[in-house]
């Protein structure tokens, strides 16, 4: 039985390699439109879903970074740190460059014989018909304008730029997110020489983004600024997952806003689910058909609209609060933070998500 994925980025690059691991052979076809890879980007992954990927995809623990602590600060309360997460000195995120992830997962899966890499993708009803099932990670291919436009859509009318600082080595592993009056500043250790910025900006403005990077910088010597680059922000969660035998999947079900880098997460929950589905299937002698679209979209549709309106109510809560010419909405949340139960299961569901 074959299955076909469309999409050669992150998503249908780990997703295939999860479904050659469970015995299927995969006709991956690759984005021809797509050629150089952004440098400057990278991307978080929760503790939880990088040991499943390393157990369940790939081996990726040269490539990345673990980050012990993660603090969020407030322009309103700039010296004090309103939320603080950690684990005993344990790994609670860990940061990679999005370019070395694609890299080796596309490597790895050029030497697997159970997977086919192709280009220039068929859509006609023979192709339909071909595959047992048909997921789709493109955004902008004709199955996405076809059966999956219709989706609860927002314009966060800012752009996020991307930029990899060198400093001074230091040992990095403290995360930090500064909820700024311009948007949310993040500063994401790669190394300890490197450090990843992602700062959302508000409006579409020309910027001095070295001299707001260092104005909110308080522990790197800064050595050298990368390549900037940036893009508009949106979010998205589509309304319907599949379409016949067609699924609908990564980008294309639900965009986030990067304030608290939990798209990719979710995306490898949306991996762990189908996986452990198909395995269902398997275990139980079924065949993989147009059955299982609906009930991953059953699983997960819920989880997914819960997890991503919670990412948004965030971002507009501390947009207001940066509104504001005081404290006081800064010193609740820190309240709330300190307390144990509720900065664990802030934790938890960063970690894992909700789990329904």
């Amino acid at each position: 039985m074959k299955l076909c994925i469309l999409g050669g980025g992150l998503t249908g690059l780990s997703l295939a390699k999860s479904l050659v691991k469970k015995g299927l052979s995969i006709d991956i076809f690759l984005n021809k439109k797509k050629s150089d890879f952004n440098r400057s980007r990278t991307i978080g992954i929760s503790n939880d879903n990088l040991m499943y990927f390393n157990k369940e995809i790939l081996d990726i623990k040269k490539l990345s970074w673990d980050i012990k602590k993660i603090e969020i600060y407030s322009d309103n309360l700039r010296n004090e740190k309103i939320l603080n997460f950690e684990s005993n000195n344990k790994t609670v995120f860990a940061i990679i460059r999005n370019y070395q992830l694609q890299s080796k997962l596309l490597k790895s899966l050029k030497k697997d014989k159970l997977c086919k890499l192709k280009k220039n993708f068929d859509y006609n009803l023979s192709n339909l018909k071909k595959y047992k099932l048909i997921i789709n990670c493109e955004n902008d291919n004709y199955f996405s304008k076809k059966f999956f436009a219709r989706s609860l859509k927002k314009k966060y009318d800012s752009l996020a730029y991307t930029t990899i600082l060198k400093h001074k080595k230091i040992q990095n592993k403290t995360a930090s997110q500064i909820f700024t009056k311009n948007g949310p500043l993040a500063f994401l250790p790669l190394s300890e020489i490197e450090t990843s910025i992602v700062y959302s900006i508000k409006g579409k403005k020309n910027i001095n983004l070295k001299e707001l990077i260092k104005k909110y910088n308080t522990k790197y010597s800064i050595t050298n600024f990368g390549i900037c680059n940036f893009s508009e922000l949106k979010a998205s969660n589509l309304r319907t997952y599949y379409h016949k035998n067609i699924l609908a999947f990564g980008d294309v079900l639900h965009r986030l806003h990067p304030l608290a880098g939990q798209g990719f997460n979710m995306t490898l929950r949306d991996i762990r689910d189908l996986g452990n589905l198909i395995e269902l299937k398997l275990k139980n002698g079924l065949d993989i058909d147009n059955s299982i679209c609906e009930e991953f979209q059953n699983m997960t549709k819920h989880k997914n609209y819960l997890f991503s309106s919670g990412i948004d109510f965030v971002y507009e809560f501390f947009n207001f609060e940066s509104k504001m010419n005081n404290n006081i909405l800064s010193k609740l949340v820190g309240f709330i933070g300190s307390n144990k139960f509720l900065n664990r299961s802030f934790k938890n569901i960063a970690n894992k998500g909700f789990e329904i």
